[in-house]
């Protein structure tokens, strides 16, 4: 039967894991596969696996589980491999990755924070700085049928908003940079033009949320700051 991963830990790891369950209906039990210095959080892989809520809730309780006591490596949702042995044998053939990795984990936890600016605030910035965004505002707002120059003026406010937001979202990474041993951007979505993620000691915990408090302060009613955590350090393993 194929084997469902939760995660990797070293063999020593303490395994707390009385009272979870695993993913399925009825809920799948949960074991160890282990080598000599690498372990992982199994069961049997339930027919039919999809992204339910009770499954993934299920998934996610294992991971803090086992994070409480150490290092973990996280595997996202849905990962299964053959069987048992299999499992063994990348764990094996993979051991001074896996070793490494956990050593760079052990005491840290992930935060996420996605910061988004109102748009009309940042549209005003642009129309007080650009002499040319001004003009071709003014043109297009006289000259209704002027297609070209509204191309134009919708070319230049995109390049001034990306400039502009790029430029916050480094002076941004500069500041919390110091109190998280590594970060990770992911692409920016249309809500939010910075999506970074932290690796933070777990006991600079409390110093990295206050230095997210002081910018998001700092900035003012006109940004939004959102962070989330701790979380699995899915973006560092």
């Amino acid at each position: 039967m194929p084997t469902y991963i939760y995660a990797i830990t070293s063999a020593d790891h303490p395994l707390r894991l009385e009272g979870l369950s695993g993913i399925g209906d009825p809920p799948s039990v949960l074991r160890a596969v282990k080598t000599e210095t690498l372990g992982a959080v199994v069961s049997d892989t339930p027919p039919g696996l999809r992204a339910k809520r009770r499954d993934l809730v299920a998934h996610q309780s294992v991971l803090e589980r086992l994070m409480a006591d150490g290092a973990a490596l996280p595997m996202r949702f849905g990962l299964v491999g053959p069987d048992d042995d299999q499992v063994l044998t990348a764990l094996e053939a993979e051991r001074d990755s896996y070793m490494t990795r956990l050593a760079e984990l052990d005491g840290c936890l992930e935060y996420n924070l996605k910061v988004a600016r109102a748009e009309e605030s940042l549209l005003r910035e642009i129309l007080a700085a650009s002499d040319e965004v001004r003009r071709l505002s003014e043109y297009t707002r006289q000259n209704p049928g002027a297609q070209d120059e509204k191309m134009m003026l919708g070319e230049r406010v995109s390049q001034e908003i990306q400039i502009r937001q790029s430029a916050v979202a480094g002076d941004i990474l500069g500041v919390l940079a110091p109190s998280a041993e590594r970060s990770s951007e992911a692409d920016p979505a249309k809500a939010h033009f910075l999506n970074v993620s932290f690796l933070v000691k777990r006991d600079g915990a409390a110093v990295f949320s206050q230095a997210v408090h002081e910018e998001a302060e700092r900035r003012g009613d006109d940004y939004e700051f959102t962070l989330s955590g701790p979380l699995p350090p899915y973006s560092f393993v």
